[in-house]
């Protein structure tokens, strides 16, 4: 089995592989392109995303800087919003839905290393030859949800579709759809509902209205 498949099978692989590393360094080297461009240069970012990641839907943007480990293991669906200094460390598979709204310093991590110090230093293959050893778990942000500033989401975390997370959580377990969740670690507060809705604010509203469905 390659080191990729490991990675993809959720067991120890060895991040220093030469074909993971060449997988990395191309990302390293577009992340570093892209968030050199302007945000102008539309025809330009779009070019190095089509080879920086392995799916990116229509209507989405990349404000930059970005910072992508892997990027093809990395799915962005449409009109997606992504502000100031993304990093996403897509060892294992990210996936994100559609219409979605990221605040800045938004930071995805699949990664997990052994607990253990001399575990996590070295430890034996399967010939016994020592390596070092990670391994990686999935994250999934479904659609139509909104992130605050700073928010981390960790290796394994399942985020349902309309949910709000506040600014500065950090994502530890799985987020229910259409529901309020901030905190480190980060916890549901409440479901959403019309209550919600802007109709409720009418300083704020001013003259503008609420689409009707």
């Amino acid at each position: 089995m390659r080191e990729e498949e490991k990675i993809f099978a959720g067991i120890l692989f060895n991040p220093g592989d030469p074909e993971l590393k060449a997988i990395k360094l191309r990302s390293h080297k577009l992340s570093a392109a892209y968030s050199r461009t302007a945000e102008d240069e539309t025809e330009l970012r779009a070019e190095i995303i089509r080879q920086m990641v392995a799916e990116f839907g229509e209507g989405s943007f990349l404000q930059g800087p970005v910072f992508f480990h892997y990027g093809v293991h990395t799915r962005i669906g449409k009109r997606c919003f992504f502000n100031y200094n993304l990093t996403i460390q897509d060892d294992a598979q990210v996936t994100i839905g559609d219409d979605n709204n990221f605040g800045p310093n938004l930071t995805i991590v699949t990664p997990l290393h052994p607990m253990l110090p001399d575990e996590r230093r070295l430890m034996l293959d399967g010939e016994g030859n020592p390596k070092r050893f990670c391994y990686a778990k999935p994250v999934r942000i479904g659609s139509n949800c909104w992130f605050g500033a700073n928010v981390v989401v960790c290796p394994g975390v399942t985020i349902g579709d309309g949910c709000v997370i506040g600014a500065g959580s950090v994502v530890t377990r799985d987020v229910p759809p259409h529901t309020f969740a901030a905190g480190n670690p980060c916890h549901v507060i409440r479901a959403l509902s019309e209550a919600d809705s802007m109709r409720h604010k009418p300083a704020v509203l001013a003259d503008n209205r609420v689409m009707e469905c």
